[in-house]
């Protein structure tokens, strides 16, 4: 993955969450300008709850990632090594493939902290 593509899949990104591995909210980042609100969050935590609720009763293996189409944001959760990480992209503006995968589970969602564009919330 060039680094042209790692600084494209960050300036695609227009929020971030992280929750622990039981699905509860960790850390909201936001855009500075507020013009995002953190209602997309809720269909993430809705998600990893049903996740949990089905690998409880089902043989749901090895859960990498799910994506969430809204009307005005495509929202993505990946599982990292010790937490979920839910970014918010505008719709079609990234296309979701390995690459990104790739990308987004090794991203460190703390160095949006540094990011004159976010704050967190």
């Amino acid at each position: 993955m060039t680094v042209v593509e790692q600084s494209l899949f960050e300036n695609n990104t227009l929020g971030a969450a992280t929750f622990d591995l039981s699905g509860l909210p960790k850390e909201y980042y936001a855009l500075m300008d507020g013009s995002r609100s953190l209602t997309w969050v809720q269909p993430i935590f809705q998600a990893l709850g049903l996740k949990s609720l089905l690998t409880a009763s089902l043989p749901v293996e090895n859960f990498t990632h799910a994506v969430i189409h809204g009307k005005d944001h495509t929202a993505i959760v990946i599982r990292q090594h010790s937490n979920y990480l839910a970014l918010l992209i505008a719709p079609n503006s990234q296309k979701i493939d390995k690459n990104y995968l790739i990308w987004a589970q090794s991203f460190d969602a703390t160095s949006l902290r540094n990011n004159p564009k976010f704050q967190v919330v």
